[in-house]
């Protein structure tokens, strides 16, 4: 028995099924929502692993919203990629379709603002606005109270006259503080917010799924704030689609569930993408300081004759000294050179102890002691902050000015006292200023491992489903967000197996030795030019490194046997314009780095990208920031072998492989191949120990993996293509 919209009968009619949007599931849509309701129902958070294309937004989203509805509860859908937004914006509006139910997609303050202040500043604004009216209200009431007064008077009524006149002053009084607080800074924006009735404004934003950009120009042609309101409207909704740093940031997370009037255990969260938690998480866990921020402070100390300036000053000013002589010690010969307008690492640390900068810090200190010295600074930082918000309240400023000692002060506190935690790693980097051409300093300090910030969150919400196409192996998922006995469950492409092939092709292991051999070079050249010519629609290739990708560029312009129209993706230039001339065309070649923005993420349906060729094993950049991750790693898991390398470069290399293998099959009726081009694919990398990475894929896509030479690449893809009917024309020859 089915529903009127097609989906199965789970013999509830009222039950979850009522809010799928389509007419009918995929074949395992069923079984994974099934799943996930009995998880919600056990407060247990799921591990969904889906290929692209086969529902797995709308598989969390149809059990989670209905338990929030039968509990009470609020669900968050959250993401990290532009297009998957847009995407959930799509299936929200549909399910809205089918049921009833208020959604809002929520975006930062700094994209919706109509008169582009920050945030400091529009909380002075919002909190000098909100007196305005506030004050407005009281005169109001007490004009009404001297009018009655004053009838009262004529009448002859006993005391009116000294009520009343005691109701004007305090009316003077009121029209004293709405003057001055006038001629100070306030928001016309939200002053109509307050000063309005919106219930026009609510009718529109939940009659459909609204954009915040359809917000921002709705707010804006009525001159309103549509953040400020649709932070208001969030109260108890059924659904919120947003960024992951709202959930990913304790303070900011703090303040989203404050807005949806939520206890974090009222709310369920549902992330895409997730296998990039991990790595925004440790971007949101990390801290940094540049030396311009220390050089700010102290001039902001200068004129300062509080007795706490000179602690201050000593302290700040030490630690500005000993970060530019640690930098200044760290180059290597011919290293400042090298230094351009991005931030270049430089290696502080130690074995044994602290880092150079902390030990130099150290040496360097004379004072009252580090700890009295930076709560000192700290007290007079958040004096001198105050009274910041004050003048520009006040009207006194036209900006709202950060205080400077205040983050300085913070950030040593943190340093001082966390530099040399598990996990945590002290890093030195440098950059050069385009407009002056001087060189400056930063101190990091670097999160390695960032359960700290996932744990806190997945305990304290009610449940939450993460969900990827390359969330395996789920061990190593659980260990690095600190998840405790998920419920896991996994779908490999459920589309027809006859609609693919994946070649794994016995290359020598291109390390960094063997991707400089000439002839292993001219071997490449040719199976990517058979890659092209045997594709019937456009071929995508990726490679360890932009380098790399430039080479074979330029190898693939030289070859005369090679027709097809080239594309170059480069660092620094925009990506989605070059995809959007790429897919225009067809038979087309788009050669990019892995580590690009055009490995996940992004579309490229039927022939936009008939072919995908891997080539290599495409490990990271080997660095100072990676090798701390290994070694972090390494010591909290003491206990596994090798858990530094699979944890931080082979889970995230084969998790970034599978997603560029993922940019062809996109539908059920889609058709494509996958190249993987490296030995250490084939069968052959058994006995390559750790550096042999087939068996890191799951077992169904290992059993697909047809092991092939590369001069016979062409004739398999010729066979694969021409029985699909796939050339226009005769097919190629080979």
């Amino acid at each position: 028995m089915a529903h009127a919209n097609g989906a199965p009968d789970d013999g509830d009619a009222d039950g979850a099924w009522r809010f799928f949007p389509y007419d009918e599931p995929y074949p395992n849509q069923e079984a994974a929502m099934s799943g996930i309701a009995d998880a919600l129902d056990d407060e247990r958070n799921v591990l969904l692993e889906g290929a692209t294309g086969t529902g797995k937004t709308i598989s969390a989203l149809v059990p989670a919203l209905s338990y929030a509805r039968e509990h009470d509860k609020t669900v968050v859908i959250t993401t990290n990629v532009h297009q998957q937004m847009r995407q959930f914006v799509e299936d929200a509006r549909a399910i809205t379709r089918e049921e009833a139910i208020r959604a809002v997609v929520f975006r930062g303050k700094s994209s919706m603002c109509h008169i582009d202040v920050g945030f400091q500043e529009c909380q002075t604004l919002r909190d000098t606005t909100r007196s305005i009216v506030e004050k407005e209200s009281d005169r109001a009431e007490l004009s009404e109270q001297a009018q009655s007064l004053l009838d009262g008077m004529r009448e002859g009524e006993s005391g009116a006259a000294d009520a009343r006149s005691a109701v004007t002053d305090e009316l003077d009084s009121i029209d004293d503080e709405l003057e001055e607080l006038k001629e100070g800074n306030y928001c016309e924006h939200y002053y109509n917010n307050l000063a309005r009735n919106t219930d026009e404004f609510f009718q529109w934003l939940f009659d459909d799924v609204r954009t915040p950009d359809e917000i921002f120009e709705y707010a804006g042609k009525q001159n309103l704030c549509g953040y400020e309101l649709l932070k208001e409207g969030m109260e108890g909704i059924d659904l919120v689609v947003c960024n992951y740093h709202h959930l990913l940031d304790p303070m900011i997370r703090e303040q989203f569930f404050r807005w949806l009037d939520r206890d974090p255990d009222d709310v369920i969260t549902v992330f895409d993408e997730a296998h990039n938690i991990e790595s925004a998480a440790r971007d949101h866990a990390s801290r940094a300081l540049t030396e311009n921020t220390l050089e700010s402070a102290m001039n902001e100390l200068e004129d300062e004759d509080d007795s706490r300036a000179e602690s201050a000053r000593n302290v700040i000013g030490t630690f500005l000294d000993s970060l530019r002589d640690s930098y200044e010690e760290a180059f290597g010969f011919g290293e400042r050179e090298q230094v351009g307008e991005n931030w270049y690492d430089l290696s502080i640390a130690n074995q044994g102890r602290r880092d150079d900068l902390t030990m130099e810090f150290l040496q360097s200190y004379e004072g009252r002691g580090i700890d009295v010295e930076v709560e000192l600074a700290l007290q007079l930082g958040k004096q001198l902050d105050e009274q910041y918000e004050d003048a520009y309240k006040n009207g006194e400023a036209t900006t709202r000015k950060e205080c400077q000692t205040l983050q300085a002060a913070n950030f040593i506190a943190d340093w001082t006292e966390m530099g040399g935690e598990l996990g945590r790693h002290p890093m030195l980097s440098v950059r050069r200023d385009g407009g002056t051409d001087e060189i400056y300093g930063r101190a990091e300090l670097y999160t390695c491992i960032p359960r700290e910030v996932t744990k806190e969150l997945f305990e304290e919400v009610h449940a939450s489903i993460l969900m990827s196409a390359t969330l395996r192996p789920f061990d190593v998922t659980e260990g690095t967000l600190g998840l405790k006995n998920p419920v896991t469950m996994a779908y490999g492409l459920e589309y027809p197996e006859e609609n693919r092939r994946t070649f794994s092709v016995s290359l020598p292991a291109l390390f960094s030795s063997e991707r400089d051999d000439p002839s292993t070079q001219e071997t490449i050249e040719g199976m990517l030019a058979d890659a092209a010519t045997f594709t019937p629609g456009n071929t995508l290739v990726f490679f360890p490194s932009y380098a790399e990708a430039e080479r074979y560029h330029e190898r693939l312009r030289a070859n005369p046997d090679v027709d097809a129209e080239l594309f170059l993706d480069e660092p620094g230039v925009r990506a989605e314009e070059l995809r959007r001339e790429f897919v225009g065309k067809n038979g087309a070649v788009l050669l990019t780095s892995l580590w690009g923005t055009l490995a996940e993420g992004v579309s490229f349906d039927g022939d936009d990208a008939r072919t995908v060729v891997v080539v290599g094993v495409p490990y990271p950049h080997l660095s100072e920031r990676l090798e701390a991750v290994q070694d972090a790693y390494d010591r909290a898991y003491r206990g596994k072998k090798d858990a530094g390398w699979r944890y931080a470069v082979e889970i995230p290399t084969i998790r970034k492989t599978r997603q560029a293998l993922g940019r062809v099959i996109r539908a059920p009726d889609d058709f494509g191949v996958r190249v993987l081009a490296d030995k250490r694919y084939t069968r052959e990398s058994s006995s390559m120990g750790k550096y042999g990475v087939r068996g890191s894929f799951p077992v169904e896509e290992r059993a697909e993996m047809v092991d092939i030479a590369p001069n016979k690449l062409k004739f398999a893809m010729l066979n694969f293509y021409n029985d699909r009917d796939a050339y226009d024309g005769d097919p190629p020859r080979p």
